[in-house]
């Protein structure tokens, strides 16, 4: 066999991924936060972009009090005079009546150097009547937040004076975490700083008698245990409380009260002073703003008895391609170069323009099908919610079903019944008994619940008992379901759950 080099000519067929093909993909799966930001930093480095914000609608903004358009430049008009005042009245004027002069009502600042128009304080009262030669910001009287750094350096430097303590004091403050507790290795800490552990040992005991009470604590029992003695309630009793915290959880009263040495009303007493202890000292000066879930999707009901799914406009981003703006450009170039760069920025905000579009077109679409296929939880809750994959979305649509998973991710859907997002409404399929109409999952953790939640304090039900209530009620499920979706949703065992109803009964 001889081996030779030859030419050869073949045809086939790939899919190719192409840039444009990936960002409309990446567009899908982005939230609208996510897509806001995706979008800002598109404008910033795109020339050929620009917001389309809408002007506000005529009638609005850009009529006077008469009704009648005003078309003159917003900028040559003086400022309007408040309801009740006379235009041509002056500063002057306006305070003539008045029978008792300002330096009377200010008798401490004629001196200070600052100086008071009467025309601002009576023409404008959200004006700075006192000024010293520019207007003050309202915004610097406003007290800014103190973070819990800050709050315990305050009293450090007021409790150490030395200042080889107070930088190691700085540093075990440093040390805390968002709770306000402090886990850290003593013997590790002390030979990092160059100290000894008695040293470190002394600046926690410092740290653990500032405000709020608890906090540099190593441990639960101890946080609680600081804020008890802080109380002046943290007798024999409540450290064998505190000491057992693991009995506490598990509701163990007659433990307890062996342990502790009390009678069930003391007990009662005890616990209750547990409760309105904070297991988070640092919580307080926590000034993170948690970022509100804004639905993509909004779901109204019809006249007709059915629903309207739209879409919400104020997630979704307004651009356009400023094409005057390429063909004034394009006009003064001259070198390949920029040539090339204005075509890949002008390809690149139209792709940007049709992939949001389509992401928009796609959501839509979705969604719709979606509030069809579960439009009886829509109509009468979550105990009609219906098992749903993304194969039978998928098929009803007409796409794949890796598209429809990209769009429910990270959407969220407003409806009558509160906001949830998409993939809530993709549940796994329980069998009914006799052959019957499937039922989802989240129905079922539904009943569970609602039998859970109805049982009395002398009949708790075990997961056999709710497996067979759910039985007669045509739901066929096994026992280590039913404790898997318990366990799920945080619901202790039937034992657990005696011994808290037994003690929420008794008397205090």
């Amino acid at each position: 066999m001889s081996l030779a080099p030859k030419l050869e000519f073949r045809q086939s067929q790939s899919l190719v991924m192409t840039p444009q093909l990936l960002q409309a993909i990446k567009l899908l799966q982005l939230s609208n936060l996510d897509l806001l930001a995706f979008v800002e930093t598109e404008l910033e480095r795109n020339p050929l972009l620009e917001r389309d914000d809408e002007q506000a609608p005529a009638g609005e903004a850009e009529r006077g009090p008469d009704g009648a358009a005003d078309d003159g430049d917003a900028g040559d008009r003086e400022p309007a005079e408040p309801a009740g005042m006379d235009a041509a009245t002056s500063g002057a004027e306006r305070t003539a009546d008045v029978d008792v002069s300002l330096s009377e009502l200010f008798p401490d600042d004629s001196g200070s150097g600052a100086t008071l128009d009467p025309g601002r304080l009576a023409g404008d009262p959200w004006s700075t009547a006192v000024r010293g030669g520019e207007d003050a910001d309202l915004e610097a009287g406003i007290a800014g937040e103190t973070s819990l750094r800050d709050h315990l350096l305050g009293q450090l430097a007021l409790a150490v004076a030395d200042p080889v303590q107070r930088l190691i004091g700085q540093f075990l403050i440093d040390s805390l975490d968002a709770a306000g507790y402090l886990r850290i290795d003593v013997a590790a800490t002390a030979a990092r700083l160059g100290t000894t552990p008695a040293v470190i040992d002394g600046l926690v005991g410092v740290l653990q008698g500032f405000e709020p009470a608890g906090i540099a604590a190593r441990d639960l029992a101890e946080c609680l245990a600081l804020q008890l003695k802080e109380k002046d309630r943290f007798d024999p009793a409540m450290q064998a409380l505190v000491g057992r915290l693991d009995l506490v959880a598990r509701h163990d009263h007659a433990a307890l009260r062996r342990l502790c040495g009390v009678d069930d009303e003391d007990l009662a007493a005890m616990l209750a002073e547990l409760r309105h202890l904070d297991p988070k000292p640092g919580d307080a000066f926590r000034t993170s703003v948690a970022a509100t879930i804004v639905a993509d999707v909004i779901v109204r009901a019809a006249a007709d008895g059915g629903f309207r799914v739209e879409l919400n406009s104020e997630t979704l981003p307004r651009v356009l391609v400023n094409r005057s703006y390429h063909a004034t450009v394009a006009r003064a170039v001259r070198g390949p170069g920029d040539r090339a760069y204005l075509s890949e920025c002008l390809q690149t905000a139209s792709w940007l323009v049709k992939s949001l579009d389509q992401r928009a077109r796609t959501i839509l679409k979705v969604a719709t099908e979606i509030v069809r296929q579960q439009s009886a939880f829509l109509q009468h809750g979550v105990a009609h919610l219906k098992p749903l994959n993304l194969r039978t979305v998928a098929d009803e649509i007409g796409m794949h079903e890796s598209t429809v998973s990209r769009v429910t991710a990270n959407k969220y859907m407003a409806t009558s019944r509160g906001i949830f997002e998409l993939k809530y409404f993709f549940t796994a399929s329980i069998a009914a008994t006799g052959g019957g109409e499937a039922h989802s999952a989240e129905a079922v953790r539904h009943r569970i619940r609602r039998l859970i939640d109805a049982e009395p304090a002398d009949a708790v039900l075990s997961d056999d008992a709710i497996v067979k209530a759910l039985g007669d009620g045509g739901v066929e499920i096994a026992r280590r379901t039913v404790a898997k979706y318990r366990e799920a949703m945080r619901i202790p065992s039937s034992v657990d759950r005696r011994r808290q109803k037994r003690a929420l009964a008794r008397p205090a």
